[in-house]
């Protein structure tokens, strides 16, 4: 993990995701924490993650969620060369992990 993400307010900021118990909570805390448009470039990286591993073509990617070949490529590079934080999230959303 990238070392200078590990502060102490990162931390405090992962032990209040942590404490919500459900979507609605999450839409609160959320939609207070980041602007609109935070939170959609955080969600479209999340399906363009998805979208990675199901071998959609970046062009397939493009013209379902908008996001720019940049955006695509870098997280494709977290995909293949990160800290397997989206392979982890998306094995306990199939039951795997």
């Amino acid at each position: 993990m990238n070392k200078k993400i590990r502060t102490d307010a990162v931390d405090h900021l992962f032990e209040a995701i942590l404490c919500l118990q459900n979507k609605e909570e999450c839409y609160s805390f959320f939609e207070d924490l980041c602007t609109v448009n935070e939170l959609l470039s955080l969600s479209q990286r999340f399906e363009v993650a998805s979208m990675l591993r199901e071998h959609k073509t970046y062009l397939e990617i493009a013209d379902k969620t908008g996001a720019s070949t940049a955006t695509i490529s870098r997280v494709n590079r977290s995909l293949n060369y990160g800290d397997d934080g989206y392979e982890l999230v998306f094995g306990r959303l199939q039951g795997l992990i």
